[in-house]
């Protein structure tokens, strides 16, 4: 099981920084950079909330799921 957060998909659809978005978010860069790169365990839904409110999007813009079988392909 995989899943895959599309933050840098939202990010250029917004035309918005990493930068901007850390600051707007008030995350630091490291732990947006670590988010971003799909290697956190964890995300706290108002992380979560407070990234779609910049973003303008809905939580399942910026997350995907994609099967074991999936990933491999």
């Amino acid at each position: 099981m995989a899943i895959i957060i599309n933050i840098d998909v939202m990010l250029a659809k917004r035309k918005m920084s990493v930068t901007e978005l850390s600051e707007r978010v008030g995350i630091t860069m490291a732990n947006l950079s670590i988010l971003k790169n799909g290697k956190a365990k964890a995300i706290r839904l108002s992380t979560l909330e407070a990234i779609c409110k910049p973003l303008d999007c809905q939580p399942g813009d910026t997350l995907e799921y994609k099967s074991d079988e999936d990933a491999q392909e």
